[in-house]
């Protein structure tokens, strides 16, 4: 329905709500809960100790001794996802404790049964994704201070020390970073509706503006985060058991299903903001790198995914510059394209870092017999050596979106 003036339209706030984005936290949670009700004592008390109880092998001991508790005690989004990610990063530390040559078959009952109602509650798969790891895994120090590194802390964490913590708070401030243009998403739409070129431009300046911010903030990851610590700790704790040959099967969640089930990872392909700007821009992706691009979506929240097909099926905003015939649009559609294409350029720049030097490194370290370990404290994992934790082939799909970013550009 289209309005027939301005005072009909619904506000910015409404249209944004409407798929649990926030006006100031974009698609992060805003403020998430630390604490799970009393009931929940047994999965905080090891969710707290996780890096500890990996790393001395007693995390798999500590979970046979926890009790199955029920699930209906949680109330409400926050508590929902609080716990999602509590039992997210005790089945990572289950599964990966001894490393890619230890992993387990089945997830037991007491875990298994209750991640999965968690998970059917929030509509996510019973695994760590970027919605749980990033998105609701936030809290700031100081609750009057400003959302910036110094003043931010994860809530749960997995081995990789300050390192883990950078690469997640990084992250978090890239999704920050993205927020104007979220916003500038749904003011461009409209402005096309209302045949407002001015407004349009303005909003395309806006987008502009926050992909150029994001790339910002995702330089700050050589600051904070250790590339060899990313490469033999923290990365096979992100890794899942789909397109994964260190856990061919799958894994069996007892009491849920006989047989095995497949996950992938966590990967920055799971974040809703890329997958709104393509949309928006009409870029089109190459069939292997879009349909993996696609299944990546089932690791969304419902709404953030809804909000990501909505502007799919809304007007196109390539038509409209090209038909305006307007240079100015045009620049600043291409100003739009350019600075996404250079994101993940340098989103390639960091994997290369990460893990392509880290992984020769490690493998000319393990000849070395004081060379850093493994979660098992043997060699460094090797399975995912040339994908990433999602299970794509990393560079090919970096690549190949990088390059179809590229040739969404309006040509004078």
């Amino acid at each position: 329905m289209e309005a027939s003036d301005d005072t009909e339209e619904p506000p910015l706030l409404l249209a944004l709500t409407r798929f649990q984005v926030s006006e100031e936290f974009g698609f992060l949670l805003p403020d998430p809960l630390t604490e799970l009700p009393a009931p929940y004592g047994p999965w905080m008390d090891i969710a707290r100790e996780l890096p500890q109880l990996i790393m001395s092998h007693q995390l798999r001991s500590h979970v046979h001794q926890m009790p199955q508790l029920s699930t209906q005690h949680l109330r409400g989004r926050e508590e929902l996802h609080l716990a999602h990610l509590v039992l997210s990063c005790i089945t990572m530390g289950y599964v990966w404790q001894e490393g890619e040559e230890g992993t387990v078959q089945v997830l037991p009952r007491n875990l298994a049964v209750p991640y999965w109602e968690v998970s059917q509650a929030l509509g996510l798969p019973p695994i760590l994704s970027h919605a749980d790891f990033v998105l609701a895994n936030w809290r700031r120090k100081d609750p009057n201070g400003p959302l910036e590194i110094e003043n931010l802390d994860t809530i749960i964490t997995l081995p990789g020390g300050e390192s883990l913590r950078g690469f997640i708070l990084v992250t978090l401030l890239v999704e920050k970073a993205a927020v104007p243009g979220i916003k500038a998403i749904i003011g461009a739409l409209r402005a096309i509706l209302q045949c407002d070129e001015e407004t349009l431009h303005r909003a395309l300046q806006e987008l502009a503006g926050a992909i150029e911010a994001m790339s910002e903030a995702l330089r700050r990851m050589h600051d904070y985060v250790d590339p060899e610590v990313f490469y033999t700790v923290i990365r096979i704790f992100l890794s899942g058991w789909k397109d994964n040959p260190a856990m061919p099967h799958g894994l069996i969640y007892e009491g849920v299903s006989q047989e095995p089930m497949a996950y992938s990872g966590g990967s920055a392909a799971q974040s809703t903001v890329l997958h709104a700007f393509d949309e928006l821009l009409g870029i089109c992706h190459h069939e292997d790198s879009a349909a993996f691009l696609h299944r990546m979506r089932d690791y969304m929240p419902p709404p953030h995914r809804a909000f990501v097909e909505e502007i799919q099926r809304a007007v196109s905003l390539k038509q409209h510059v090209l038909s305006s015939g307007d240079a100015r649009l045009r620049a600043a559609f291409n100003r739009c394209v350019s600075a996404l294409t250079d994101f993940r350029s340098y989103h390639i720049t960091i994997a290369t870092k990460y893990i392509t030097i880290a992984a020769a490194k490690a493998k000319a370290g393990r000849a070395e017999p004081n060379s850093r370990a493994g979660p098992s404290g043997g060699k460094p994992p090797s399975a995912l050596e040339a994908k990433g934790t999602g299970g794509s082939h990393i560079f090919s799909f970096l690549k190949s979106i990088r390059n179809t970013t590229r040739e969404g550009m309006i040509s004078a």
